[in-house]
């Protein structure tokens, strides 16, 4: 068990049964009434924000994550195969635990399985990513980056995202996997 006078930043803890990282958090002593905790906690299974206040000195469990390399193999609309990439051991998952991240996975990519309490919980995939398009409308000439324009794209994985009007297909893009969007030509 931990209390709120050991709380640290990354600290994972058990709310109400959900598994929470610690965001930020502060101790507050008013002049009056019990001192208390405000803290932004960060739901490991769906990456929702909450801001919560606890009373000084509640206690809570305290759930041992870990994190590690895997690399991704295929996936079916049950099953997501991965590998260990040092013992070569193959695990197969749920679809759920990645979630909207498989629009932009490709075999044999590294992935990161996050483990609570030694079970499977998350998988993310690289913040970024280059993926090649594979549909849009043809770039037209006088069409640049400073134009500010964007148009709808599909790229190998299937994942459909906005990208400028210059880009064609067959051009590489790099895409942030934690909003879906263009970063920048490849």
């Amino acid at each position: 068990m931990v209390s709120t006078n050991d709380f640290k930043n990354g600290m994972t803890i058990e709310v109400d049964g959900k598994i929470y990282s610690i965001v930020e958090f502060q101790h507050v002593k008013p002049g009056k009434g019990g001192a208390f905790v405000r803290t932004r906690l960060k739901n490991l299974k769906t990456g929702n924000v909450l801001d919560k206040t606890f009373r000084a000195g509640e206690k809570f469990r305290k759930v041992h994550t870990s994190s590690k390399k895997m690399l991704f193999m295929y996936a079916t609309p049950d099953e997501v195969a991965l590998m260990d990439n040092d013992t070569y051991e193959q695990e197969s998952l749920s679809p759920d635990l990645a979630g909207d991240a498989l629009k932009f996975i490709q075999d044999n990519m590294e992935v990161e399985l996050t483990l609570i309490d030694g079970e499977p919980t998350r998988i993310l995939p690289p913040t970024f990513v280059v993926l090649e398009v594979t549909e849009t409308e043809p770039g037209v000439k006088g069409d640049t980056a400073s134009g500010g324009g964007l148009k709808p794209a599909k790229v190998e994985t299937g994942a459909e995202i906005k990208v400028p009007l210059f880009m064609n297909i067959g051009d590489k893009v790099k895409i942030d996997t934690r909003t879906g969007e263009y970063v920048e030509r490849a």
